[in-house]
C-alpha cells in the first residue's frame, strides 16, 4: 500500500490515508477526486483490512461506477466481491427489492422513466378534467419531483393556494397510479429508501451496521433525500467519506443542494476537511480565468488552484457579428487546425447553455461536411423503436405496468382503439384490478363478469391477451433474446418498421442493437436488464472513441474534459440565462455553470459571443455581453470584449428588458456593428480561401454591416463565409 500512496500528491495521500471518521474532501476541478476515491477504497481493503462487502461507494453515473470498480480491482489485483458500488438509484433499487415487504409495491416493481412519468401525469390531468395549458404536465411533474426530493408525500404537500391544492390532488392520483402499476419513479426510489431507514429502526440498524465505510462522489450534487439516506446509513460507524466541490454544483433545478456541504459540517463537527487544489487537467491561465469568475460567488470555500502544466496560452476572446458568424467562426477554427495537422477533430468540444443553441452549429458543421457528435440529444434508449421494445418487455415482466401497456397494446395496429382501451381501463378500475390483470384473465377464460363488463371490447382484446399470456409463460423457460425474437415475430414489428422506408435501416439497426444489449443480461434476468435500462444516463451513452467534435450543453459537460473548448453564447439572456434574473441563488449557479465549462479545457479555451442574434420574432436584435466576462482580467485574454457604457462590474442590467422582444425601444442598446461595406463578390467569380482552396461564388449579400459570400468548393460543397473574416481573395472576375 505504501507503493500506491507514493503515486499520490501530498494532499491526495492525506485524504486516502485519513483515519476512520467523517471526512470532507473539497476537490477542485481536475484534482484527481476519482483517483482519491479509488485509492481510498483500495486502502480500506488492503491497509485497514475492511471486507469489501462492508464498503459502499456511491457515484452519479453508471459509467463512473464501472470505471471505479475496474480501477480498484487493478490496484488490488483481485476481484472485490461484495463491494456495493453504484449510483444512488442503483443502490436504492437493491435495498428496496430486498425490503419490498415494507413497501406499497412488490419486489418486481418497474421504474418509470421521464417519458413514462409524462404519459402518466397527462392521463391524470385529463381524468381530473384539468386544462393542460393551466397545468403544464412538465411543470406539475417538476413540482412533484421537488416535493419527493424534500421527502414530502401527497399528504404532506404544502398548500398555500388553490393551485397548490390542485397539484396536491394530481400528485395523489399520480402516486396512486404508480402503486397500482407496481411502479415507482426515480424520486420514489430515493424517498422510499429514506423513509424506510427513518421509520424502520431494524432496517436502519441492519444497513448501518453492515456498511463500515460509505464513500460518496460529487457530494455537492446530492439533494435532501440523498443526504438523509447517507446520514442514516452512516449513523452507526459514522465513517462517511464525501468528495465534492460546491463550485461545481450545477443541478439545483433537479434538487441538488450544495448546502449539503454545510450540513455535513454541522452534523459531523469532528470531521476532517481536506482541500485538493493541484489540477492535472488545465494550464494555469485557464485555471486563473476560471478562478476570476468563481471568486465572485458567495458561500464557498476558497481554493487556490495550481498546476504543473505551465502557463499556457491566453483564452481567445471572439465577438462575432451575429449568431451565424459565431457558428462559422467555431467551425472554421476547427477546420483550419485539423487541415494543418495541429489537432484532431475529437480534440474539440463546443458548449452552450441550452440545447436549442446547437442548431446553427450543426448546420455549420454540415456545410463544412464535418461529422459531429451531439451529447444528450436523442439518446439511444430514448429512440422510439427502442422504447417500444423495452415497453413490451416491461409488460411481460410486470403486467400491472399501465403506461407500458398503453404504449404497446395497439402496436403495431391490431384494431384496439382508444375507446376499447378506455373500456378496458374502466373495467379494471371497477374490478379493483390493473388493465394487465384483466387481459390475462381474458386469456385463460377467467371471469365471465369481466367479459360482460367489457362487452364487445373483449373480442378485440383477446388476441393480444393470448400473446401476453404466452410471452409470460416463456419468461422463465427461454433466454431473453429468444423471448425478444418471439415478440418481434408475434407482433410483426419488423414489417411495421419496414413500412417506414425513410428510416428503415437506422430504426431496425437500433432494434438489433437492443437485442445485442440483451445478450449481456442473459444470465442476470429480465428484471436486472429493465432496471439497468431505466438508470442509463446521458453520459453513459457517450461513445468512448469517435473522431469528431462534440456538441453539448454546459450541464452535460460535467465530468468530461477536452484539449480545446469553445463556450459560445456568452451574452446576457443566454448565460446567465434570463430565468436567473431575480434569483440570487440561480444567478450564482449560472456562474458555477460557466466555471464548470471553463475547467473542462485542457490546453485551449475560446470564449465566444455575438453582437446580435435572431430573435424568436424573426428580426436580428442587439445583445449585451455576459456580465461574467467583465470579471476576467484582460491580461488573461487574447482579444477583448466590448465593455462600453459602463458595462463592467455592476452595470445596470435592469435597463435590459428581459421580458420584451429584443427590439423593444426601452432596451439598452448594444454596440453598433461595423459600418456597412461595399459589395466585392459576385456570382461566378473565381476566389481562393487559405484553407478550402479555390472555389466559385454562387451568391453574395450585404447584411448586418458585412458581406456574406456563398462559395462552392470542389470536394467540400457550398460554404457560407463572412467576407471580412474569411481571408477570401478574388482570383478572377
Amino acid at each position: 500500500m505504501a507503493d500506491l500512496l507514493n503515486e499520490l500528491n501530498p494532499q491526495q495521500q492525506k485524504a486516502v490515508a485519513a483515519p476512520p471518521g467523517p471526512i470532507l474532501v473539497l476537490a477542485g476541478p481536475g484534482s484527481g477526486k476519482t483517483r482519491v476515491l479509488t485509492y481510498r477504497i483500495a486502502y480500506l481493503i488492503a491497509a485497514l483490512n475492511v471486507p469489501a462487502r462492508q464498503i459502499m461507494a456511491v457515484t452519479f453515473t453508471n459509467k463512473a461506477a464501472r470505471e471505479m470498480g475496474h480501477r480498484v480491482e487493478g490496484l488490488l489485483g483481485e476481484k472485490t466481491n461484495g463491494l456495493w458500488l453504484g449510483t444512488f438509484h442503483a443502490i436504492c433499487g437493491r435495498i428496496l427489492r430486498r425490503e419490498a415487504a415494507h413497501l406499497p409495491v412488490d419486489s418486481n416493481f418497474v421504474i418509470y422513466d421521464a417519458d413514462d412519468q409524462t404519459a402518466l401525469i397527462k392521463r391524470v390531468i385529463q381524468e381530473k378534467v384539468f386544462n393542460s395549458k393551466d397545468y403544464n404536465p412538465n411543470q406539475v411533474l417538476s413540482r412533484i419531483s421537488n416535493a419527493k426530493n424534500d421527502l414530502l408525500g401527497p399528504e404532506d404537500y404544502p398548500v398555500e393556494s388553490y393551485r397548490d391544492e390542485t397539484i396536491q390532488a394530481i400528485y395523489a392520483a399520480y402516486q396512486a397510479y404508480l402503486v397500482a402499476s407496481n411502479a415507482m419513479d426515480f424520486d420514489d426510489m430515493l424517498r422510499y429508501t429514506a423513509h424506510l431507514l427513518e421509520t424502520q429502526p431494524e432496517i436502519r440498524e441492519k444497513y448501518a451496521h453492515r456498511f463500515q465505510h460509505i464513500l460518496v462522489d460529487e457530494f455537492q450534487d446530492t439533494n435532501q433525500a440523498q443526504y438523509n439516506l447517507l446520514y442514516h446509513l452512516a449513523s452507526h460507524h459514522r465513517n462517511l467519506f464525501v468528495v465534492g466541490d460546491e463550485d461545481q454544483s450545477i443541478y439545483r433545478w433537479r434538487g441538488a443542494d450544495y448546502r449539503n456541504v454545510e450540513r455535513f459540517a454541522e452534523n459531523f463537527p469532528q470531521r476532517t476537511t481536506i482541500l485538493l487544489e493541484q489540477n492535472y487537467r488545465s494550464t494555469q491561465t485557464i485555471l486563473d480565468t476560471a478562478v476570476s469568475v468563481i471568486n465572485e460567488n458567495p458561500h464557498r470555500t476558497e481554493k487556490k488552484l495550481f498546476t504543473a502544466r505551465g502557463t499556457g496560452k491566453p483564452a481567445t476572446a471572439y465577438e462575432a457579428l451575429d449568431d451565424h458568424d459565431e457558428a462559422a467562426y467555431v467551425v472554421d477554427t476547427i477546420v483550419t487546425q485539423v487541415r494543418q495537422g495541429q489537432a484532431k477533430e475529437s480534440d474539440f468540444a463546443i458548449m452552450y447553455r441550452t440545447n436549442a443553441q446547437s442548431r446553427l452549429l450543426e448546420e455549420a458543421f454540415r456545410r463544412a461536411n464535418m461529422s459531429y457528435r451531439l451529447v444528450g440529444a436523442q439518446r439511444f434508449y430514448g429512440r422510439r423503436e427502442v422504447k417500444d421494445m423495452i415497453a413490451f418487455l416491461r409488460v411481460i415482466y410486470n403486467p400491472k405496468d399501465e403506461v407500458s401497456l398503453a404504449r404497446v397494446i395497439n402496436l403495431p395496429a391490431r384494431g384496439i382503439g382508444a375507446v376499447t382501451v378506455d373500456n378496458l381501463q374502466k373495467c379494471a378500475q371497477g374490478a379493483g384490478l390493473s388493465s394487465g390483470e384483466v387481459l390475462l384473465s381474458l386469456s385463460d377464460g377467467g371471469s365471465n363478469a369481466l367479459e360482460e363488463r367489457l362487452g364487445s371490447a373483449a373480442a378485440r382484446l383477446r388476441p393480444f391477451s393470448m400473446l401476453l399470456a404466452d410471452w409470460r409463460g416463456q419468461l422463465d423457460q427461454r433466454s431473453l433474446t429468444a423471448l425478444f425474437d418471439q415478440v418481434l415475430l408475434d407482433t410483426g414489428y419488423e414489417a411495421y418498421i419496414k413500412a417506414d422506408s425513410d428510416e428503415l435501416q437506422d430504426r431496425w439497426a437500433n432494434v438489433m442493437e437492443l437485442r445485442g444489449v440483451l445478450l449481456e443480461y442473459e444470465a442476470l434476468g429480465l428484471g436486472v436488464f429493465l432496471e439497468a435500462m431505466a438508470l442509463v444516463a446521458d453520459q453513459d451513452t457517450l461513445p468512448d472513441t469517435i473522431d469528431a467534435p462534440t456538441l453539448l450543453t454546459l450541464h452535460a459537460a460535467k465530468g468530461l474534459e477536452f484539449p480545446q473548448v469553445f463556450i459560445v453564447g456568452l451574452d446576457e439572456h443566454y448565460l446567465p440565462h434570463s430565468r436567473s434574473r431575480d434569483d440570487e441563488e440561480a444567478l450564482a449557479e449560472e456562474r458555477r455553470l460557466f466555471y464548470v465549462g471553463i475547467t473542462r479545457a485542457e490546453d485551449r479555451l475560446y470564449l465566444v459571443r455575438a453582437l446580435r442574434r435572431r430573435s424568436p420574432y424573426g428580426s436580428y436584435e442587439n445583445m449585451l455581453p455576459s456580465r461574467f466576462l467583465s470579471d476576467i482580467p484582460e491580461a488573461l485574454l487574447n482579444g477583448r470584449f466590448t465593455r462600453e457604457n459602463g458595462w463592467g462590474k455592476g452595470y445596470d442590467v435592469d435597463q435590459f428588458q428581459w421580458d420584451r422582444p429584443y427590439g423593444s425601444s426601452t432596451q439598452k442598446k448594444a454596440p453598433k456593428p461595423p459600418e456597412k461595406r461595399a459589395q466585392r463578390f459576385y456570382p461566378d467569380m473565381l476566389v481562393e480561401h487559405p484553407v478550402y482552396g479555390e472555389g466559385v461564388v454562387r451568391n453574395s449579400r450585404l447584411e448586418y454591416g458585412d458581406e456574406t459570400v456563398e462559395v462552392y468548393f470542389d470536394g467540400l460543397g457550398l460554404k457560407a463565409l463572412v467576407a471580412s473574416l474569411s481571408s477570401l481573395e478574388i482570383k478572377e472576375t
